[in-house]
């Protein structure tokens, strides 16, 4: 079958260049979409971080590098 590319987290964190977590807020709020492998770990599908960069590029009121929220 067709098999997507995923990433890991750290991975997609650099690619967005953003941080762990705010992969994770990103993740959380629907706007990128992660599989689960068989080991139990988390990695982001490729085609959802492009889609998410190309939606920042288009809007430049939603900067990629933004934290969101504070801790």
């Amino acid at each position: 079958g067709f098999k997507e590319r995923t990433l890991l987290i750290d991975l997609a964190a650099q690619v967005l260049g953003v941080s762990r977590r705010t992969v994770y807020y990103r993740i959380r709020a629907g706007r990128l979409q992660t599989i689960r492998t068989r080991n139990g770990s988390q990695r982001v599908l490729e085609s959802s971080i492009d889609r998410l960069l190309k939606a920042s590029a288009d809007d430049p009121g939603q900067p990629v590098d933004q934290e969101a929220g504070s801790e």
